[in-house]
C-alpha cells in the first residue's frame, strides 16, 4: 500500500471535484431504498413481490420506480421469461459488484454509529 503525503488542504478545484463526485454517487444510489434493493438482490434473483416482501415498508409504486432507476444506471437487470404466466425477475448486474466496498464501509460505519447513539442515550438516561 502506498502512503499519501499530506500536502495541506485541498485546492478549490480538488474540493469541487470531490463534491461533484459525491453528488454523482448520491444521485445514483442515494435515497432510502436503492441500497436496500441491491442488498436484497445479493441473496439471488427475485421477483417483484419477493422484493416487496423482503424489503418491507416500501410501496409498490416506489419499488417500481427505484427498480427502473437501478436498471437505467446499470446496477440491475430485468429478465422477462415469456410463457404462461409471464415471469419477471430482477438480478444484480456485474456492475453492482463495484458497490461491494461501499456497502461494506457503510455497514461498518452504520454499526459503529448505532453503538455510539446507544451509548449516548444510556448516558443521558443515567444523568436524568
Amino acid at each position: 500500500m502506498t502512503s499519501k503525503i499530506e500536502k495541506g488542504p485541498p485546492s478549490t478545484s480538488e474540493c469541487k471535484a470531490t463534491l461533484n463526485a459525491i453528488a454523482d454517487a448520491l444521485y445514483v444510489i442515494g435515497g432510502k431504498w436503492k441500497l436496500r434493493i441491491i442488498v436484497a438482490l445479493k441473496e439471488g434473483n427475485k421477483r417483484f413481490n419477493e422484493l416487496h416482501r423482503v424489503i418491507g415498508g416500501i410501496s409498490a409504486k416506489v419499488l417500481s420506480t427505484e427498480l427502473k432507476d437501478l436498471e437505467l444506471n446499470g446496477f440491475i437487470n430485468r429478465k422477462v421469461f415469456t410463457g404462461t404466466p409471464v415471469v419477471v425477475e430482477y438480478e444484480l448486474s456485474p456492475y453492482a459488484e463495484t458497490l461491494n466496498e461501499v456497502l461494506h464501509s457503510l455497514s461498518e460505519w452504520g454499526a459503529r454509529h448505532r453503538e455510539k447513539v446507544r451509548k449516548s442515550m444510556k448516558k443521558q438516561k443515567a444523568l436524568a
